[in-house]
C-alpha cells in the first residue's frame, strides 16, 4: 500500500491553526458551547475550494499566485492596484500578526515552565527573542523540504496535543455532533461565527500553497496526490478547531470562569482536569504560534517576490530579505509593551480588503487560458463564488470593526 504523499497543505494546516485560531475557538466554545461547530465545518469546505484552486494553479503553472497575478494583472492601472493590495495587506498583516503568532508560542512556553523559568531581563520579554530565532533558524538554510519537514513536525506535536486534551475533558458526543450538524445562530453569536470562519479562509495561504505545490508537484499526473494531501491536511486542521471548541466548552461553558485571552487557557484547565491538561494545552499553544511563525513570514515571501517579479529562490537574497523583515516585526511589537493598535488596526483593514480582492483573483485565473483543460469546471465556480460571498461578508465585518462600527 502506497502511502500518499504529503506536504504543501500542512503548511496551510500550520498556517491557520495559529493562536488566533486558539483564542478564537476557545472563545466559541467559553461562551457558546457546541453550537458554533458548524461554522467550523463550513469554513473546511471553503477552505478546501479555493485552496485545491491555488495547488492546482501551482502544479499546472509551475509557478506561485504571486507570479500568476503578476503575468495576468499586467497592464494599466489593474497591474498597480494588485501590486498596491498584495505588498501593503502582505508587509503589514503579516508582521502584526506574526506578533501574535510570537506572543501566543511565548505564552506557551510560559505555562508550560509554570513560571519557574524567568521570562524577562531587565523587563524585556525574552521568549519572543527565542521563539524568533527558532523561526530563523529554519529558515535561513533555505531549504523548502527542510521547513515542510520540521512544519509536519509541529503540526503532529500540536494535533496530538490538542486531541489528548479533548478527549481528556470528556465532550458531550449528543452536542457536538448537534453543534456540527445544525446551524445556530445564539444572542450575540455572529461576530464569532464570522471570526471563527476568518481565522480558516486566510488570504496569505493561497499564496503559501500554490508556490508550495509548484516546488513539491511537476506534472498534471501528480494534481491526484496534491488533492489527497489537502484531504488529509485540512480536515485535520479542522479536528483540530473542534478540539479546542470542544475542550473549551466542556471546561468553562456554563460555568464562572472568564477567558479573556489566550493566556487565560493553560492556567484555567490545571484546576478542572490536573497538570497534564495545563500542559497539554501550552504545548499545543507552543507548537502552534512556532508553526504559524514560520509559515508566516514565508508567505509573505513568496507573495511579494511573485507579484515584484523577485528570486522566488528560497536562498536568494531578496527572499530572505522578506521573510527576516516580516520576522524582525513580529520579534519586536511581541517582546516590547507597546499594544501596537494602530498596526493591527491596519491589518484588519487590509486583510478585510485583501480576502475578498484576493479569491477574484484566482477565481479568474483559475478561468485564463493558463489553465488549458485544467480550468474551473461550472461546479468548481459555483462553489468558489459562493465562498466568494462569504469573503464579501468577512471583508465588510472587519472593516466595520476597524472604524468602530460593530
Amino acid at each position: 500500500m502506497k502511502f500518499p504523499s504529503i506536504g504543501p497543505a500542512f503548511l496551510v494546516t500550520a498556517a491557520f491553526i495559529g493562536p488566533g485560531t486558539v483564542i478564537t475557538a476557545s472563545l466559541a466554545g467559553a461562551n457558546f458551547g457546541y453550537s458554533l461547530l458548524w461554522a467550523l465545518l463550513f469554513s473546511m469546505f471553503a477552505t478546501l475550494i479555493l485552496q485545491e484552486m491555488a495547488a492546482r494553479l501551482g502544479v499546472i503553472t509551475q509557478q506561485g499566485l504571486g507570479e500568476n497575478i503578476r503575468q495576468t494583472f499586467n497592464k494599466g492601472i489593474s497591474r498597480w492596484i494588485a501590486i498596491g493590495l498584495v505588498v501593503s495587506a502582505i508587509v503589514i498583516g503579516n508582521g502584526a500578526y506574526e506578533s501574535g503568532n510570537i506572543s501566543g508560542a511565548s505564552i506557551g512556553l510560559v505555562a508550560l515552565f509554570d513560571g519557574n523559568f524567568p521570562a524577562s531581563f531587565f523587563g524585556i520579554n525574552i521568549w519572543p527573542f527565542f521563539i524568533g530565532l527558532m523561526a530563523f533558524m529554519v529558515l535561513w538554510r533555505g531549504n523548502y523540504f527542510i521547513v515542510e519537514k520540521v512544519l509536519i513536525f509541529l503540526v503532529a506535536v500540536m494535533s496530538l496535543a490538542f486531541m489528548l486534551t479533548f478527549f481528556m475533558t470528556q465532550p458531550d458526543l449528543t452536542a457536538l455532533f448537534s453543534g456540527l450538524l445544525i446551524p445556530q445562530f445564539p444572542t450575540g453569536s455572529t461576530l464569532t461565527v464570522i471570526a471563527l470562519i476568518g481565522t480558516t479562509v486566510v488570504p496569505y495561504n493561497l499564496f503559501l500553497h500554490s508556490a508550495s505545490a509548484s516546488r513539491k508537484w511537476k506534472q498534471p499526473s501528480h494534481l491526484s496526490e496534491a488533492r489527497k494531501d489537502l484531504l488529509i491536511s485540512i480536515p485535520l486542521g479542522g479536528l483540530i478547531s473542534i478540539a479546542i471548541v470542544s475542550t473549551a466548552a466542556t471546561a468553562f461553558f456554563g460555568k464562572a470562569v472568564s477567558l479573556q485571552s489566550v493566556a487565560d487557557l493553560a492556567p484555567a484547565l490545571e484546576p478542572v482536569f490536573g497538570d497534564s491538561a495545563r500542559l497539554l494545552m501550552a504545548i499545543g499553544l507552543f507548537s502552534a504560534g512556532v508553526s504559524s511563525a514560520v509559515t508566516a513570514p514565508l508567505a509573505a515571501a513568496f507573495a511579494l517576490s511573485g507579484v515584484l517579479d523577485w528570486n522566488s529562490d528560497l536562498r536568494s537574497g531578496s527572499f530572505k530579505s522578506i521573510w527576516l523583515a516580516i520576522l524582525i516585526i513580529g520579534v519586536v511589537i511581541s517582546s516590547s509593551d507597546y499594544k501596537a493598535v494602530s498596526v493591527i488596526w491596519f491589518a484588519q483593514v487590509a486583510n478585510g480588503i485583501l480576502l475578498p480582492v484576493i479569491c477574484v483573483f484566482l477565481i479568474w485565473i483559475m478561468n485564463t487560458k493558463l489553465l488549458g483543460e485544467f480550468r474551473n469546471n461550472l461546479v468548481q465556480n459555483v462553489m468558489g463564488g459562493f465562498v466568494l460571498l462569504v469573503t464579501l461578508l468577512l471583508s465588510g465585518r472587519s472593516l466595520m470593526s476597524a472604524f468602530g462600527y460593530l
